[in-house]
């Protein structure tokens, strides 16, 4: 079956991330220039919202030959991303629960219709 919705959704979805990611590193390198310590969490925090990105659109890419891996990946990049960075991943995040979701729960029609 073909699964462009999810693909889209979920690729559209890790590329926004990226972009909103790196917002947040740079805003944790201007926190922690202004910070007397030279520390920002929202550097780590930004990392781990890269990451999460990048395992986001590893799961919109598996998602049209194995549609379950791949939307339970983009759950997972999901809800990841909102915990590392809730403010600047509300969009990608979004799109990304929305195409893992749609992967999980989307029956075949190849399947059911031979049943």
């Amino acid at each position: 079956m073909k699964r462009t919705t999810e693909f889209t959704l979920g690729l559209i979805g890790g590329i926004f991330g990226i972009l909103f990611a790196f917002a947040a590193l740079f805003m944790g390198v201007i926190d922690s220039a202004l910070n007397a310590s030279g520390t920002s969490s929202l550097t780590g925090l930004g990392w781990g919202a890269v990451i999460m990105s990048i395992i986001g659109i590893i799961g919109s890419v598996i998602v049209k030959s194995k549609a379950k891996l791949g939307g339970a990946l983009m759950l997972i990049a999901a809800i990841g991303g909102f915990i590392c960075i809730s403010m600047f991943y509300i969009i990608s995040g979004v799109l990304l629960l929305i195409a893992g979701i749609m992967g999980l729960v989307r029956k075949d029609k190849s399947k059911s219709m031979s049943a």
